[in-house]
């Protein structure tokens, strides 16, 4: 009888992406994201391993929604308090931090268990163009998020 081989750490080869989110729409970027950070597109994906790859996201003020959502979405958090409930909408949360806008699409995709938190910390999210991780030596990801029929 022959078994599965898992994968150890020792074998897995976690590579370091830059994506750059300029001019890139939302959702479809941050589904590329979390299947690179879950490890999906590896031959060695095992659902309940962290088998993923760690990502930087750089320009993230310049990712974009489509249609009235810039005025219409709404992002809420609540203090814990009574009355503590908090909404700003899409336009409001990229001018003060635009950063978190890539994180909440992303953290929703993955799993909500102690795996999901995990692979959530490989997740790096900058406004501008620049980031603190050359010294990984990171590889250039392009990701193409226009769909063919929209031209």
């Amino acid at each position: 009888m022959t078994k599965t081989a898992l994968p150890t750490p020792e074998t897995l080869d976690q590579k370091w992406y830059v994506v750059d989110a300029a001019d890139q729409r939302l959702g479809r970027l941050a589904t590329e994201i979390a299947m690179i950070l879950r490890g999906k597109k590896k031959p060695s994906f095992t659902p309940n391993m962290d088998t993923g790859d760690f990502v930087v996201v750089v320009n993230a003020e310049k990712i974009i929604v489509t249609g009235r959502k810039p005025q219409q979405k709404l992002y809420r958090r609540h203090s814990g308090r009574p009355g503590g409930m908090k909404q700003e909408t899409f336009e409001q949360l990229q001018k003060r931090i635009p950063e978190r806008i890539i994180e909440k699409a992303v953290k929703g995709m993955l799993p909500k268990n102690a795996l999901g938190r995990k692979l959530f910390t490989k997740l790096k999210v900058y406004a501008g163009a620049e980031h603190p991780h050359g010294a990984q030596h990171p590889e250039t990801l392009t990701i193409n998020t226009i769909p063919k029929g929209a031209n």
